[in-house]
């Protein structure tokens, strides 16, 4: 059965696992409170460009949001995102289950506009009853987006901007971070994704990782209980070198970007092997998932042999298919593939 079903389905990278194993007789402190962990961090900090960045590791991706989201807010407070936000559609109400309403703005293909951030603001802040409702205390968006789409630096600049007139936090989950950042056309740098936001976190379940994430505070500080806010949400693991091993070998010698790169190379390959089919998208994807709208009778019998995912009808006889690559992903894949189409 092939698998283009997500970014996740792979164990991790042969230098991953080579770490935890060349480690794995080392005693270490628990917590993620050890030298590995202690490095990574290092390491993560020069990529990042910020050298007094607090980084924590976490467990999944939404541990991660809950965790960072539930940190940052006042009990009534909520936070803002797109009503494609990963938070709003598809972790199962994670975040509102910390008592946190999430407040949904209309998106453009996934994407927040600041004029729209702004708008609503704007009108909360003049309202005379405000005090009567959430209060948003926090913006949300993903980079890519839910939809694999991208922020421009002048987008993500833009959002910024407002969110510092109203003294209100940016998060970016960056679960595929990689796959943005590394993508065709992104003007986007870590360093410089880093500077316009607040606090992020580097994905690593989905890029090369057996599991874990890092979040990286920069802009402001972290709680400063955030250790153990981590550990009510179930976010900790007491053998944290698991984790801290894993981006030690993500963040030498760049493999964390070349994983990533190779992943939207494979994708770019995908694309043109449904366009030369005569399959329409979605919408234009540059990132590793691809969104193909594809003939009903053509689902049903792909699916006998290609695991991908229904993502929606597009009409009564078609279907929006998402199909992932991810840093496994083989050209042996993808022709078989294209011999099934």
């Amino acid at each position: 059965m092939l698998s283009f079903e997500c970014d996740y389905n792979n164990g991790a990278h042969p230098k991953v696992l080579e770490n935890l194993v060349k480690n794995n007789d080392v005693r270490t402190t628990p917590y993620g409170f050890d030298e590995f962990s202690e490095r990574a961090k290092g390491r993560i900090r020069e990529a990042c460009g910020m050298p007094d960045a607090q980084i924590f590791f976490l467990t999944g991706g939404t541990q991660t949001n809950a965790t960072t989201i539930d940190s940052i807010l006042y009990q009534y407070e909520g936070v803002i995102c797109v009503d494609s936000g990963h938070i709003n559609v598809h972790e199962a109400g994670a975040v509102e289950f910390t008592e946190h309403k999430i407040i949904t703005l209309p998106e453009q293909q996934g994407k927040m506009s600041a004029k729209t951030l702004d708008k609503y603001l704007d009108d909360f802040m003049h309202d005379g009853n405000n005090a009567h409702a959430v209060y948003p205390g926090l913006v949300y968006i993903t980079f890519p987006t839910e939809l694999g789409t991208l922020y421009t630096a002048q987008e993500l600049t833009d959002i910024y901007t407002v969110c510092q007139h109203y003294d209100i936090p940016l998060y970016i989950d960056g679960a595929r971070l990689g796959y943005g950042l590394m993508a065709d056309g992104c003007d986007i740098t870590l360093p410089f994704l880093a500077r316009h936001c607040d606090v992020f976190y580097i994905g690593g379940t989905k890029i090369g990782a057996l599991c874990g994430e890092a979040v990286v505070f920069t802009n402001r500080q972290a709680h400063k209980h955030f250790f153990s806010i981590q550990k009510q949400h179930g976010a900790v693991i007491a053998k944290g070198a698991l984790i801290g091993l894993q981006f030690d070998a993500l963040f030498t010698d760049k493999l964390y970007f070349k994983l990533a790169r190779h992943a939207i190379e494979k994708a770019m390959l995908m694309k043109q092997m449904f366009k030369r089919k005569g399959y329409e998208f979605f919408l234009d994807s540059p990132t590793n998932q691809q969104f193909v709208v594809l003939p009903n009778d053509i689902v049903e019998r792909l699916q006998q042999q290609v695991e991908f995912t229904h993502w929606g009808k597009a009409d009564i006889h078609h279907t929006i298919c998402r199909f992932v690559t991810s840093w496994a992903t083989t050209d042996e894949e993808l022709a078989a593939l294209d011999s099934l189409l």
